[in-house]
């Protein structure tokens, strides 16, 4: 049983990916990489998000960044959105995405690009210090 889900929305979403792996070792917190696309792949996102036994999922997406919203809306455990960097808006469009979900789908959102931070976030959210 992982302690957090790490899901990127595409394999380009990686070196993301990879920054918040990296603190999560540190931390000693287990995880489970994935890459599932809440548009190209939506019934393999639903079953994975339904079967995770995750206490804390971070989904990491670009451009209209529906992953995070669409996690949130699968579960109630805590969902951590990071906004990826895109060549024309610099990963506003993300970040405005990430941060405009409706009541009852919370989504926390770190910075741009902020790997590391939503796995802090998920760290403290998990109480490790």
């Amino acid at each position: 049983m992982p302690d957090v889900a790490v899901i990127t929305g595409s394999a380009s979403d990686s070196p993301i990916a990879e920054k918040a792996v990296k603190v999560l070792a540190e931390y000693r917190l287990s995880y489970d990489l994935q890459v599932i696309s809440a548009h190209r792949d939506p019934d393999r996102l639903d079953e994975y998000v339904r079967t995770s036994d995750a206490k804390v999922f971070i989904a990491i997406a670009g451009m209209s960044a529906a992953l995070p919203g669409v996690v949130a809306s699968k579960t109630k455990r805590p969902v951590i959105g990071v906004p990826v960097s895109g060549k024309l808006m610099g990963g506003l469009d993300a970040l405005l995405s990430i941060v405009q979900m409706p009541k009852g789908v919370p989504v926390a959102c770190v910075a741009v690009d902020g790997g590391e931070n939503a796995a802090h976030l998920a760290a403290r959210i998990l109480g490790v210090s």
